[in-house]
């Protein structure tokens, strides 16, 4: 299962539930209403300078949204990597013992 991307969490938590608009969000928060557009369609990443101004004007920590971010990119990552990670023996483990 594909993580969920955070601008689902930004359209769903906070534009819908506050009835509030993409373009109005962009002006508030001065980016350009593209950038909200993207982030909700789940086409661009939450930035540190996005994830400070949603922050300010949400008032959230700007972790929040830095958090969801990297949820959703360990999420990918962890898919991408599945087999090379299923192949890693942990540290400690009988196999890595026996090759010190």
């Amino acid at each position: 299962m594909l993580p969920k991307h955070p601008g689902k969490t930004l359209q769903a938590d906070f534009l819908q539930a506050l009835n509030l608009s993409q373009y109005a969000l962009a002006k508030a928060i001065g980016v350009p209403p593209r950038r909200i557009n993207q982030i909700v369609k789940g086409e661009r990443a939450i930035t540190p300078d996005t994830a400070l101004r949603l922050g300010a004007y949400f008032k959230v920590s700007e972790f929040y949204w830095m958090e969801l971010q990297n949820q959703y990119d360990a999420g990918l990552e962890r898919k991408a990597l599945a087999k090379v990670l299923s192949a890693i023996q942990p540290y400690g483990s009988p196999q890595t013992k026996s090759k010190l």
